[in-house]
């Protein structure tokens, strides 16, 4: 069966085309635009005109790419920012008009379920239970769990969101690093009474934020896909990089050949993220998956 999935978050809007035979995946297309949904959304609690016209141009490509490649099923799952945004009735209905279905506004905990089961399934050397942490541009999902998810928590401290809320300067000063430090580990805090997040014996860690420092850590001089998935990084590491990026300035890491041009301003802010996220659990080292929501989505659609 060939399947196509959406998963419009609050940075970034991304499609993947699968085909799925016989319990066995073969990925065809997987595509991702920066579209920014969730500008000024935590601030304003709407999405902003010029966000939901990014966000839809953005559609509308995949749409041709869809009827090109003759998908059989599709699905659209909205995240973070559209849950947050009250008008978001016009995104909704924007997207039905062009694709012909209305978007999921999925729930943080579905949200964390859909991306546990596509960072597990198939992984094989590695042993559970497993925490698996999406740090996304609105939220960050926390799910642990070894064959089955056992319990999830999504918490508001994705990567844009803590941007926009905390940071002014460029590079961001201390007190804003220090404003940021204490909102992330409050939501980790809230997290953790409802994960055992010290319980796992391996952190997954997936999404942009998580393979980006992945890919500092392996030094690569552009973004490698290949590279970047199941690789380790040990948490010195991790804090060695989030220090690096929040000491630089815009230009400089645009400069960097594995960051993507959407990630230069939202880099900051997640790399704080996840090095929170390595003290708060203890987690020696995580590993970097590039199987994430979008490749649950499509098991999850091949399987109905």
């Amino acid at each position: 069966m060939r399947v196509g999935v959406i998963d419009c978050g609050t940075n970034s809007i991304r499609l993947l085309i699968a085909d799925i035979r016989d319990g066995k995946f073969y990925e065809v297309e997987r595509e991702m635009k920066i579209v920014r949904l969730g500008q000024g959304v935590d601030e304003t609690g709407e999405f902003h005109p010029d966000a939901i016209d990014r966000t839809l141009a953005a559609v509308e490509i995949y749409v041709k790419e869809l009827l090109a490649r003759g998908v059989e099923r599709i699905r659209f799952c909205a995240t973070s920012a559209t849950r947050d945004a009250t008008n978001r009735d016009l995104f909704l209905q924007g997207v039905h008009d062009r694709l012909g279905i209305y978007p999921e506004v999925i729930s943080g905990e579905e949200e964390a379920a859909l991306s546990f089961q596509g960072a597990t399934k198939g992984l094989t050397g590695v042993e559970g239970p497993y925490l698996v942490v999406d740090i996304g541009g609105g939220s960050t999902e926390f799910v642990l769990g070894s064959r089955e998810v056992a319990a999830a928590k999504s918490v508001n401290i994705g990567c844009v969101r803590m941007s926009e809320r905390h940071f002014r300067s460029d590079p961001p000063s201390p007190d804003e690093i220090a404003a940021a430090t204490l909102d992330i580990n409050a939501a980790i805090s809230e997290a953790a009474k409802h994960v055992a997040i010290t319980s796992a014996k391996t952190l997954i860690a997936v999404a942009g934020t998580a393979t980006t420092v992945a890919a500092a850590a392996l030094n690569l001089q552009e973004y490698d896909r290949d590279a970047i998935h199941l690789s380790r990084v040990a948490a010195a590491k991790v804090h060695e990089i989030s220090k690096m990026f929040l000491s630089m300035n815009r230009h400089q890491r645009a400069s960097l050949g594995y960051m993507h041009p959407g990630r230069v301003d939202v880099i900051t802010a997640g790399s704080l993220v996840l090095s929170q996220i390595m003290k708060a659990t203890g987690a020696a080292e995580f590993i970097a998956s590039e199987s994430d929501i979008l490749d649950g989505m499509a098991w999850d659609l091949a399987s109905r």
